[in-house]
């Protein structure tokens, strides 16, 4: 009788922690798709209304406050990395907030670039690629470390041949480069995903630090989203 209540309560347990392990990843993505609908809604807005997109763009390019806009998200990526021990979880959920709605006011030339069908057409090819890959980053059973090493690499050499580029302003550069960060962004969607499933696993009860790491969880997804969707715009975005 004794081993079966001990059996059972070392099933309760094990249950209790998957479901522990599911909100999290949950809580990643609810807040991650809340993140790319405040930046969807801000860089529509911004984009249609006149008053504000002059704020942001002038005809020499970009203004001042242009350039804060489009710089301080990196700023506030950095601030929640180096912060995350000192900033409470409520303020992390402001930061990110404020960081949704940042990058959506940067993000607003695409629309007096691009043509809305196209942006359109190309949020839902980035949309089925990246719920793909993330079901493969959940479900195998292969370990992503290695390979999420390798995206890595690839990341820091797109980072390079971009910076490169700004000088040299090679068309063809900009597509070689533009297919390859298709390729890393793809990876790391599975890479993120298998992580964000491991450091879940190890959440045994909600907490402070569980929330903390739910944001930053929802962070790295929301970046591999943006960069996908705007790798995949070069090619399939129709110009105006």
């Amino acid at each position: 009788m004794a081993n079966i209540r001990n059996q059972y309560g070392q099933v309760e347990q094990q249950l209790g922690t998957q479901a522990v392990a599911k909100t999290f990843l949950s809580g990643v993505f609810m807040w991650m798709f809340l993140a790319l609908g405040l930046t969807a809604a801000t860089a529509y807005v911004v984009a249609t209304t006149p008053s504000l997109t002059n704020m942001l763009f002038d005809a020499n390019g970009m203004t001042l406050i242009g350039w804060v806009v489009l710089l301080a998200p990196l700023g506030l990526v950095l601030l929640m990395s180096a912060g995350f021990q000192r900033m409470s979880a409520s303020t992390m959920v402001m930061v990110f907030v404020l960081y949704s709605v940042l990058m959506g006011a940067s993000l607003s030339f695409i629309f007096l670039i691009y043509s809305v069908p196209s942006i359109f057409q190309t949020f839902i090819i980035t949309s089925a690629m990246f719920g793909v890959m993330a079901v493969v980053g959940y479900t195998t059973k292969t370990d992503l470390s290695k390979f999420g090493s390798i995206m890595f690499m690839g990341l820091i050499g797109i980072i390079i041949a971009s910076v490169v580029n700004m000088f040299m302003r090679s068309e063809m550069m900009d597509y070689i480069i533009s297919f390859i960060g298709v390729l890393v962004f793809t990876g790391l969607t599975a890479y993120d995903v298998q992580k964000l499933k491991r450091i879940g696993a190890g959440v045994t009860e909600e907490s402070e630090t569980s929330r903390k790491l739910t944001i930053m969880g929802a962070l790295t997804l929301y970046l591999d989203f943006i960069n996908l969707f705007l790798f995949l715009l070069r090619f399939f975005g129709n110009r105006r």
